[in-house]
């Protein structure tokens, strides 16, 4: 009998997280001050005044989290290194503790035969390089460059999956724009730009240095682009959307698949736009092997008005944060846009999940129906996307486990695997399970 819902036999399922947020060991072994330790201790900053020193304690535990994952039948790991761990000041002198740490890690995993997929950058900047303009600053670009020299080196022989970049529009539009995540600047739209342009670089150049150094390397950026959905399937509400998509994701999409920013973008910026050097645009589209894509949320868009999405009327479901309505179609329309509009002809889906207010039963379940519903209509979509001929290899959720988010501390929870941070106890949800048969059957079941 066939199944519905089947994805290709060659399909990835894998769980996600990052090395800021699950790590802890902050200031161990070693270890530098990244932006995020300094940030979290700036009062307000951070809801609780909650830090990363400890977060899930995976540094010491990230054995027993190892069988977890095996034991759930989770096959790929999408992890990332903390650069200020490796490279305590961002650029000189390497912590070979660091080093051994990932050996560690990276070998526990492929022991339990689990594959592991590498983040070279998932925000957590050494403080030191934040202390001399941070990505404002092209040396920062030079300093990534070399770290990502040694841990290519270092992994290559273990690593083949790579991912450069973590959403721009976060380390820098939140981090040096808004000010509300680390390292919580304000600055104006050149510089904002300009930092764009040192991030654009960074990946580019990450790119070459991870082909010459892993042979049969994956490798491609990760970027998180605001989703508009056509309100009705019809062509000129698919066009206003496609247009929007194209507006909003141009600045960083453009350079990367087409080599130069568009020329739309450029007139609006003006003077606003970054400085460009000599053979800048063709180091950013170095060729990479696909567009990672994390996807929360999208919005409406109808005919008509290409520039404004739709109001979300007060009623309408959400996660437990204001920016997840939850709008499952928000995959298949970014897969398409990301090929329609920019030419990206492979993408995973590199993170997609919900916080919820999960409650543990006095049996000490977690029965979040709400994150499972939300989860299996978002996978209808990508497999839509997959049946209509898109070239999706694979799947994230995030997360693993409850972690760290960022201004909102532990207070939103987000993972698969419940943890106590009083007592470290791991916890598969609900939707660990049903995530576990979604991976074994490789169908949405």
């Amino acid at each position: 009998m066939k199944h519905s819902y089947q994805f290709p036999p060659e399909f990835t399922w894998g769980v996600a997280a990052a090395s800021a947020q699950i790590e802890g060991a902050a200031w161990q072994d070693g270890k530098g001050e990244s932006i995020w330790d300094r940030f979290s201790r700036v009062p307000g900053a951070v809801w609780g005044g909650d830090t990363l020193d400890v977060a899930c304690d995976h540094y010491h535990r990230f054995e027993s989290d190892a069988d977890l994952m095996r034991d759930l039948g989770f096959k790929n790991y999408r992890l990332s290194l903390a650069w200020p761990r490796i490279v305590p000041d961002g650029i000189g002198a390497v912590n070979e503790l660091g080093l051994d740490f990932y050996d560690r890690l990276i070998d526990a995993f492929l022991a339990r035969e689990i594959t592991p997929w590498v983040t070279l950058f998932h925000w957590d900047l050494p403080q030191k390089l934040e202390d001399q303009n941070g990505w404002l600053n092209r040396s920062t670009v030079d300093a990534f460059c070399s770290y990502a020299e040694i841990v290519t080196k270092r992994l290559g022989d273990r690593v083949q999956n790579w991912f450069t970049l973590n959403e721009m529009p976060c380390f820098i539009g939140l981090g040096y724009e808004t000010g509300i995540h680390a390292p919580g600047r304000k600055e104006n739209s050149k510089n904002v730009n300009q930092g764009y342009h040192h991030a654009l670089l960074a990946h580019g150049h990450a790119v070459s240095i991870v082909r010459r150094n892993v042979p049969n390397a994956c490798v491609g950026l990760v970027d998180n682009p605001p989703t508009p959905i056509p309100f009705i399937e019809t062509e000129p509400h698919i066009a206003a959307a496609r247009e929007n998509h194209e507006r909003q994701n141009g600045q960083r999409l453009g350079p990367v698949f087409r080599g130069a920013y568009p020329d739309w973008w450029l007139k609006k910026v003006g003077n606003d736009a970054p400085e460009v050097q000599d053979g800048d645009m063709k180091i950013i589209a170095q060729k990479g092997d696909f567009l990672g894509l994390n996807l929360y949320a999208g919005t409406f868009l109808r005919a008509g008005d290409a520039q404004n999405a739709i109001p979300f009327p007060r009623q309408f479901p959400q996660g437990d944060l204001p920016w997840i309505n939850v709008t499952p179609q928000t995959l298949y329309w970014a897969i398409r846009f990301a090929r329609e509009n920019f030419g990206a002809q492979t993408t995973y889906i590199t993170e997609n999940g919900s916080a919820f207010d999960d409650a543990v039963t006095p049996d000490g379940e977690v029965l979040d129906l709400d994150r499972r519903e939300y989860l299996r209509n978002y996978l209808l979509s990508v497999h839509r996307a997959v049946d209509e001929g898109f070239d999706v290899r694979g799947y994230f959720g995030w997360s693993v486990m409850d972690n760290f988010e960022w201004a909102e501390g532990y207070k939103k929870r987000f993972g698969l695997v419940h943890v106590d941070y009083a007592t470290q106890k791991r916890t598969p949800k609900l939707s660990a399970q049903w995530f576990s048969a979604v991976c074994r059957e490789n169908r949405v079941v």
